[in-house]
């Protein structure tokens, strides 16, 4: 019994004591600096060779201005730890923080010493001169230590405090001189540097590191640096600029052109078909494999469908591919793309279906089956089969749960149900899907989620949102006329309605597919006459100024909705393209 109490009593005390730790650093975050000094102060006396405690306990005392405490400390920590260097800077600093800089320097400068007699505390003095906020002391430490030490690398340490202290070009200078030592960091440069860099090409900070990548380029040809402008011009959207270097990389490395393939399908994903048609007429033109030459006429063949070719013009492009590829694993991707065409291009759903589920058949893996299934449910949901869709996109969405394409499944189960006006069931899927890894999806679905949540508000049955959902599913059919028809009536019956903007809206760029452009402008100009702080008010903007651009030739008008949105929107997503398009339309030079 009396060993029982002895454990009991024994695990009480550890439970105790491993519970302070978290008890003073809850005290420092709320800022109760005595009781967490006093809790620090046991810690420090157990645990004399633990760092974080003491570091803990001097802030503390700085905190509270007992400045005494911290530096009789501080002394007797080094004079029991000698090796214990970095207290030196903590000592110098806590003079410092008193004004009193000629009693602080003294240690810095005997910490920076320290460094020459072993490389070692290097570290550990250029992070404390760090955290400390004494950039121009870490930079020193920091290069010392490499000088005192060839193998070390404190590099991106030296990087950060150039950001830190706004100088950057020495920043990027350092990135890229790391990158000239290892190709390897070049990804992790990237990660870095693109936290000071945007889309907009005019920025500061591309035009400064575009300069120092081309005057590196000249003085020391490096795969690296055509990279990494490559890489800059695609964030700036200059594709014909990124073509260049990939091309001149290709040259380098004949066979390599997955930076080429990479760059034709952001192209496409961003509608630049003129550069997609340069990057993949380039790589089939040098392509080594039937995968390669696949893909870029795939590509090519899909540029023609989304810029409304000739159906027959389409159909015997496909029968040619078929002809010299034939229907094989090796062409699965040009079976599914075909069957879209044929359901959603030329109204032969049946065709469509029968076209995929013979691709079905050939000895394909789950991945394959799970895309090869949601297209014949797409073409299901196109036919009003929403059951039979439904299945199909479960079946992927359980066979490949935590893959992409289930959470894409997902989606269409609820965008399906949505279709159908089961709005509830619609949005038990979406809110799962509101932290999917795939960002697209997950801002699919926060749209769809918030289009149901504001139109049931003001409508708790519904109506105007389910007459609003099968406009939408018409367009999801290639029905433009039928949806635009559709979208009328919604606006007829239910005009004040929250859903009338985004009726407005989806007719709009229905129009923009049927050629109406006049009637487009006419709804964009009324979605801005309704709310000029409503959520689509900077998208009506921007889309009419492309439309005054791009199909009204309006320069003077598109050059003043570009502006509004420059002035009027400043956080919207379409802020830096509006000011890159407004430049140009005034005539600015362009880098």
């Amino acid at each position: 019994m009396r060993y029982t109490l002895f454990l009991l009593s024994l695990c009480f005390s550890l439970q105790i004591y491993a519970q302070e730790p978290q008890l003073a650093l809850q005290y420092f975050r709320n800022g109760e600096y005595e009781k967490a000094a006093s809790l620090y102060e046991s810690l420090h006396e157990k645990n004399p060779f633990n760092p974080n405690y003491l570091n803990d306990l001097i802030d503390c005392y700085q905190q509270l201005e007992k400045f005494e405490e911290a530096n009789k400390i501080i002394v007797r920590q080094l004079k029991n730890f000698p090796n214990q260097e970095y207290l030196l800077v903590e000592l110098g600093y806590n003079y410092q923080l008193q004004n009193l800089p000629e009693k602080a320097v003294p240690y810095y400068k005997n910490a920076l010493l320290a460094i020459e007699k072993s490389a070692n505390v290097g570290y550990l003095i250029g992070k404390t001169f760090q955290d400390n906020y004494l950039l121009d002391y870490a930079l020193l430490a920091y290069k010392k230590a490499m000088e005192a030490n060839p193998n070390a690398d404190y590099n991106f340490q030296i990087a950060l405090i150039y950001s830190e202290k706004g100088e950057l070009e020495n920043m990027f200078n350092t990135y890229l001189n790391l990158i000239e030592k290892n190709e390897n960091y070049e990804s992790i440069a990237k990660n870095y540097i693109g936290k000071f860099i945007t889309d907009d090409a005019e920025n500061e900070s591309n035009i400064l590191l575009k300069k120092l990548l081309l005057k590196r380029s000249q003085n020391n040809p490096n795969n690296s640096w055509n990279e990494l402008l490559s890489w800059l011009f695609i964030q700036q959207k200059e594709y014909g600029k990124a073509l260049i270097q990939e091309k001149a990389l290709h040259k380098r490395n004949l066979g390599n052109l997955n930076g080429l393939l990479a760059l034709g399908k952001i192209t496409f994903e961003n509608n630049d078909f003129e550069a997609t048609k340069n990057c993949f007429n380039y790589v089939l033109e040098n392509a080594v494999n039937l995968e390669t030459e696949l893909i870029a006429k795939l590509y090519l063949l899909e540029i023609d469908i989304k810029t409304n070719a000739p159906a027959e013009t389409v159909e015997t492009q496909f029968q040619q591919l078929f002809k010299q590829y034939g229907k094989n694993v090796a062409t699965l991707n040009i079976q599914a793309i075909y069957a879209e065409f044929l359901a959603f291009k030329k109204n032969q759903s049946e065709q469509s279906i029968s076209v995929l589920k013979e691709a079905l058949k050939l000895p394909i893996n789950e991945f394959q089956k799970g895309y090869l299934k949601t297209k014949l449910a797409d073409i299901l949901v196109f036919q009003n089969k929403f059951s039979s869709a439904l299945i199909y996109y479960t079946q992927v969405q359980n066979d490949l749960k935590n893959q992409p394409i289930g959470q894409t499944a997902r989606f269409k189960i609820a965008q399906t149900s949505y279709f159908k006006g089961d709005f509830e069931w619609a949005q038990s899927q979406l809110s799962v899907l509101k932290n999917s890894t795939s960002q697209l999806i997950a801002n699919d679905a926060l749209a769809l989620n918030l289009l149901i949540t504001d139109n049931a508000v003001k409508d708790s049955l519904k109506i105007a949102l389910k007459k609003y959902s099968v406009a939408d599913l018409l367009s999801f059919q290639n029905k433009n006329q039928q949806a635009i028809d559709t979208l009328q009536v919604v606006l007829n019956e239910y005009k004040g309605h929250p859903i009338e903007d985004e009726a407005l809206f989806k007719q709009a760029q229905l129009f923009e597919k049927i050629n109406e452009f006049t009637k487009a402008e006419n709804n964009y100009l009324q979605i801005i006459n309704l709310n000029k702080d409503d959520i689509l008010a900077d998208d009506a903007h921007y889309y009419l100024a492309e439309l005054y651009e791009n199909k009204l030739k309006a320069v003077e008008k598109a050059k003043e909705y570009y502006q509004k949105i420059i002035f009027d929107y400043p956080s919207s997503i379409y802020v830096v393209d509006a000011r890159k398009k407004f430049r140009k339309l005034r005539g600015d030079g362009v880098n």
